[in-house]
């Protein structure tokens, strides 16, 4: 599994107001309130002094833009699923799904003003070159 890292956690939690966004914020939370499982059938929730990752993923909820608080949420998942094999595996399903949801093809395009020139709206333009003639 690539390692979940600080940057994507952030960008994730700065894209809630998508619905991609939301579902796989929702996705990453029921996951982190499954219980904690140590060992086959053993069960504890923040034993030990391990999170189980709920602090850490509501308070990258509440400060979206603090990497200090998705470096945390990265550690605390990676730690999990290091001890937790079920949540490994579980983590790295939603990972797949959630990089795939997040990086699809909805555009959000504003035009507020007057503009002086031309307005292209859509996604991932590249090699466009304008010209403008005198009148």
């Amino acid at each position: 599994m690539d390692p979940i890292t600080a940057a994507a956690l952030t960008s994730l939690a700065g894209s809630l107001g998508g619905e991609a966004g939301r579902n796989a914020w929702q996705g990453l939370a029921a996951l982190v309130r499954r219980p904690f499982r140590r060992a086959a059938g053993e069960e504890s929730g923040e034993t030990s002094g391990i999170s189980t990752g709920e602090l850490e993923l509501a308070a990258l909820r509440d400060d979206p833009g603090n990497t200090a608080h998705a470096q945390a949420l990265a550690t605390a998942l990676g730690v999990r699923a290091a001890l937790d094999a079920e949540f490994g595996t579980l983590l790295e399903q939603w990972w797949r799904g959630a990089a795939e949801a997040t990086t699809g093809g909805n555009v959000n395009n504003t035009v507020n003003g007057t503009q002086n020139g031309p307005v292209i709206q859509g996604r991932d333009f590249s090699h466009m070159t304008f010209h403008f003639g005198q009148k």
